[in-house]
């Protein structure tokens, strides 16, 4: 396991020193992460939790970055002696990996001394920001198509990290296998991949080339198409050497498509396939491929079984961040809470104050139907009518009187020791396959969803107002 714990922004160190020196330091605080709205992130599937836990536990200073920062000549031997005794000893609160979550909603809450929530700050926008985001991706890449996806992005990942995480978060949102081998051995995943032009172009003809590679792998036949000609030569030479393997007693897995009009290829090759007497051979198809151009694909009638997508669902095309924040909630003076909040001019960037947690309530049918960001000392008795409504335009208000109120954070650590077993990762998808069930598909689609309610809680609510009084006044 790597020690991470210098994978930070320097303020974050400078403030630490500054805490220590103010008598600061051992005051605790509250801190949490959540990401704001733009378009094409209307909700987001919550991924990494577990490599922030693995960061958590293992934080500490080395000597040899000891010495490092006191290259800096920023710090003095207080705070280096500080850092050699450094453990985190506060409480996280956090969504579960595959959970479905809106903008401004804590996707992860930190409660801690000063001194320690300030340093992993970083890391954890880091790992949170990045998995979440690429599983937000195949979410909505997996869920324009019946057919199953293939996470090919490692080769355009920006770096091994993002190319190892990548694969893992994209399994989250629903892919079902990926080429990156690492990942696989890693998370325990089904890794899948054919061959590249390269073999084909390595044999004097394409049916050479074709004809080995089922000799070497007879039961997991597939293969590519387009090098030359798709129709004129890919198509009709695989079936050549697909009706020679049937000759032997085996079945083609079957062809794949990685260039060229791919519905109109798609539709052809189908009917040659068929007509071959292969019904059953996949047609897998790869190339540049998103969310929109599968639902173009879906529309013309392409017959398509298999996607493998890379750049633009390990890159997140076209957003490049999630754009995540960390930010003040509540601070510790004198042994009473007090609750803290960013202003802004701006009212979609002003921040909820506060310890919190969401609800989900489910309505009737069972379906999801609101979240509401709420302090976790409410209690809601769900045998009596709950009204909620909008934070912004106050007016808009809906009822529930028949509904069912479910607390979407775990606690993951309680005073330094983690106390949440973490899933594996077969159950994380399971558990985010359930997840994205429980909305209607308006709520998902991928132009114009409709908005889904996310609303405050009447305490929240009240304790948000009365700190905008108070600033007003101030």
């Amino acid at each position: 396991m790597r020690n991470l714990t210098m994978m930070t922004d320097l303020y974050q160190l400078t403030m630490m020193n500054a805490y220590l020196k103010m008598g600061m330091a051992d005051r605790e605080a509250v801190f949490d992460v959540f990401y704001r709205s733009a378009p094409g992130l209307e909700f987001a599937v919550a991924a990494g939790l577990e490599q922030a836990v693995e960061y958590i536990n293992n934080l500490h200073f080395t000597e040899e970055e000891i010495e490092y920062l006191k290259s800096l000549a920023l710090f003095d031997e207080a705070f280096f002696d500080r850092l050699r005794k450094f453990r985190f000893t506060g409480d996280i609160f956090a969504v579960r990996e595959g959970e479905i979550v809106f903008p401004t909603e804590p996707i992860l809450t930190v409660r801690a001394p000063l001194f320690e929530a300030q340093l992993v700050e970083t890391a954890l926008l880091n790992i949170i920001n990045h998995q979440t985001l690429i599983a937000t991706k195949a979410l909505k890449i997996t869920q324009e198509t019946t057919g199953a996806v293939s996470e090919f992005g490692l080769r355009r990942a920006q770096g091994p990290d993002a190319g190892i995480y990548g694969s893992r978060a994209s399994m989250i949102g629903g892919c079902t296998s990926t080429s990156n081998v690492l990942a696989g051995q890693l998370f325990d995943v089904r890794i899948s991949g054919t061959h590249a032009h390269s073999w084909v172009m390595s044999f004097p003809t394409e049916l050479e080339a074709f004809r080995h590679y089922a000799e070497i792998y007879p039961e997991n036949c597939l293969l590519l198409v387009d090098t030359y000609n798709t129709l004129k030569s890919g198509v009709p030479n695989a079936i050549k050497v697909f009706d020679e393997l049937s000759a032997k007693g085996y079945r083609p897995v079957g062809i794949r498509l990685d260039s060229g009009d791919l519905a109109y290829l798609s539709k052809i090759a189908r009917k040659m396939l068929d007509d071959a007497g292969y019904p059953d051979a996949k047609i897998f198809a790869s190339g540049d491929i998103d969310e929109n151009i599968l639902s173009s694909l879906k529309s013309q009638g392409a017959k398509i079984d298999v996607w493998g997508i890379g750049t633009k669902l390990i890159t997140a095309s076209p957003n490049p961040a999630l754009g995540g924040v960390y930010k003040l909630a509540a601070i510790n003076l004198n042994g009473e809470w007090e609750p803290r909040m960013k202003f802004s001019d701006t009212p979609e960037k002003l921040t909820n104050p506060g310890f919190k947690t969401t609800y989900r309530i489910y309505g009737g049918d069972g379906m999801a139907a609101a979240d509401l960001i709420a302090l976790r000392s409410e209690r809601f008795d769900e045998t009596k009518p709950l009204t909620i409504f909008h934070p912004l335009e106050t007016w808009k208000k809906t009822t529930f009187t028949d509904y069912r109120m479910r607390d979407l954070m775990v606690q993951v650590f309680d005073r330094g020791k983690q106390v949440y077993e973490l899933p594996p990762l077969k159950e994380i998808i399971a558990f985010a396959a359930r997840s994205r069930e429980e909305f209607w598909e308006e709520y998902k689609r991928r132009v114009n969803p409709h908005r889904y309610k996310v609303d405050l809680s009447d305490g929240l609510y009240a304790l948000k107002q009365s700190l905008l009084r108070a600033n007003q006044e101030h």
